[in-house]
């Protein structure tokens, strides 16, 4: 059963200010949550689930059955502008993309996500893709581990770790999350290898590979920005620095009226912010859906209307 908690769901209900007749995109659908919440407020709009997991997908059209005015395409949220083309639409008026990994996928222990049970090196959101973990983990050079380890799970002890890889899979391949976490934690001194998420970078940075979760990021932001008809809003949640950073740099670009350099005398950019902030600083879960969800804890949320 594909089960996910959407993370500040009131929260991005409330920033999305949805409008009874408009058009609303949910990027990453999930199981729905989000998605039922935009599609019960609507009367004569409509709403476009995008993911590119189909179990989502058919969980999320299980659970808005009740909506008639809602569309389901599988797709990678980076080819917004061309799935919204396919439809024959142009402006939208909100869009909310969460970055995060379903409860649903991390706790499946054969789609290989979590360090938290043993299964196959998998990591793929959509199934139907080439590359998945165990490519990553048993093909890649010692060199490419060591970088994407520090890059994207900004991990200190990615050289250790990377060589511990490249000699182990040349015994054997490594195939399972917790062979990989075995070898891990055993890059670690021993007062250390019983932490919970001692793993967690290294995962993450695979995960991150796989799916080609950041190659990009800033031009999908700048295609959902670009979609937005007048007084639209645009809701992300993030859940690491790395995605996190990229979402605030592209909104901060687009909310600022000049980007010469300081030294500049005068404006020669003539640069016109087309935003405004509506999370001047990113919104954080509260208490009580931290005590109900823990994997929230690192969620942020930023908001944008287009001007």
């Amino acid at each position: 059963m594909f089960q996910h908690f959407s993370v500040m769901k009131q929260e991005s209900i409330d920033g999305l200010n949805i409008k009874p007749s408009g058009i609303y995109v949910d990027c990453t659908t999930g199981g729905g949550g989000h998605s039922y919440e935009i599609a019960k407020r609507l009367t004569t709009g409509q709403l476009i689930c995008i993911d590119k997991d189909k179990d989502a997908l058919t969980a999320a059209h299980e659970r808005l059955a009740e909506f008639d005015n809602v569309r389901y395409i599988q797709a990678d949220f980076f080819s917004l502008r061309d799935v919204l083309y396919s439809l024959d639409i142009d402006k939208v008026d909100g869009i909310i993309a969460d970055l995060g990994v379903s409860s649903y996928q991390i706790d499946t222990a054969e789609r290989g996500f979590s360090y938290m049970h043993d299964g196959p090196l998998d990591m793929r959101m959509n199934q139907d893709i080439d590359l998945d973990a165990y490519k990553v983990v048993n093909e890649y050079s010692e060199e490419r581990l060591k970088q994407i380890f520090y890059e994207y799970g900004e991990e200190k002890n990615s050289t250790k770790i990377a060589h511990k890889i490249f000699t182990t899979r040349a015994k054997q391949p490594i195939k399972t999350t917790f062979e990989l976490k075995d070898i891990i934690t055993s890059c670690y001194p021993p007062q250390q290898r019983f932490k919970p998420a001692i793993a967690n970078k290294v995962f993450q940075a695979i995960r991150i590979e796989v799916n080609g979760e950041l190659n990009g990021l800033d031009n999908a932001v700048e295609d959902m920005i670009a979609t937005l008809a007048k007084g639209g809003r645009l809701a992300i949640i993030s859940f690491h620095t790395l995605e996190d950073r990229i979402v605030k740099n592209v909104f901060k670009l687009h909310a600022t009226n000049c980007i010469c350099p300081p030294q500049m005398p005068i404006c020669v950019c003539h640069h016109k912010a087309d935003v405004k902030l509506i999370t001047k600083k990113p919104t954080t879960p509260n208490e009580r859906e931290l005590k109900q969800n823990t994997r929230s804890a690192s969620a942020k949320l930023r908001v944008l209307e287009k001007l």
